[in-house]
């Protein structure tokens, strides 16, 4: 039996037409459509309808995460809160280049698919959402403490140093700030510390990954200036080939001397 499907007003029979409109379909759809050719009996159009219900079936499980990591920021626009800011840092370890900054103020309600913790994101989908929530937020502001401010305070007071900045660099003063793991000193704000807070809030995961992204083309761009160091790829982390090049080349101007005196 072939079953005729008029989609877009094309009448839809061949295995090729089906897969086209079974791949294409928006996820929420999916059942809609698999109800339309469950009785087709070619067993490749069964198959194609097995593939789209198990990515039906990742949908759900995306939509209940992304839920679960919502929670904090509902729970704060229950207690009055209209917005809401996440705050993360990227850069803490590194040998060399600064230390960057986010702060987020996302819409109420809003879900982007694989919306997480920046370090479990790879480079091509941390690029789609950075695109994503840089258009879709409420406002944002990346801020970053040099090399030579690390130096000088250390890493821990250069992160809030610049993660205060942020804050208040936003076009829109936040109700409540939602800070991975530390609490920003000298703000007027409330504020929550939540550990893992990349894991925990859609919030400080949206920031995440938009200093993730910004300090990651820095880096590269510092490839440029500054060869020989693998930049590129290591973004400033201490790895075999970056530490080799250390010992034979000397710091380079973006180098932290408080992180690399052990080593040379």
């Amino acid at each position: 039996m072939v079953l005729k499907l008029y989609f877009g007003g094309f009448v839809v029979t061949s295995v090729g037409e089906i897969a086209e409109v079974l791949k294409n379909a928006p996820c929420e759809e999916i059942p809609l459509i698999v109800e339309r050719y469950k009785d087709d009996q070619r067993k490749s159009v069964k198959k194609l309808i097995e593939t789209a219900l198990r990515r039906y079936g990742k949908y759900i499980n995306e939509m209940k995460r992304l839920e679960a990591i919502s929670q904090i920021e509902e729970c704060c626009y229950k207690d009055g809160a209209r917005y809401i800011a996440g705050v993360d840092e990227v850069g803490r370890g590194p040998l060399a280049g600064p230390v960057v900054t986010a702060a987020v103020i996302l819409k109420p309600g809003w879900r982007a698919e694989g919306v997480n913790d920046s370090k479990k994101l790879s480079e091509k989908k941390r690029e789609e959402l950075y695109e994503v929530i840089i258009r879709e937020s409420e406002a944002y502001c990346i801020t970053m403490e040099d090399n030579c401010v690390i130096d000088d305070i250390n890493i821990l007071n250069a992160t809030l140093k610049a993660m205060k900045r942020a804050v208040e660099g936003l076009s829109i003063k936040p109700d409540v700030v939602l800070v991975d793991a530390v609490r920003i000193p000298d703000i007027d704000i409330k504020q929550q510390s939540i550990i893992k807070g990349d894991e925990k809030s859609i919030s400080i995961a949206a920031a995440s990954i938009i200093a993730k992204v910004t300090r990651d083309r820095l880096m590269t761009d510092m490839a440029k200036l500054y060869p020989g160091y693998d930049f590129e790829n290591n973004k400033g982390y201490g790895t075999k080939k970056h530490i080799a090049a250390l010992k034979e080349r000397g710091l380079c101007p973006i180098h932290r001397l408080s992180f690399t005196k052990g080593i040379l």
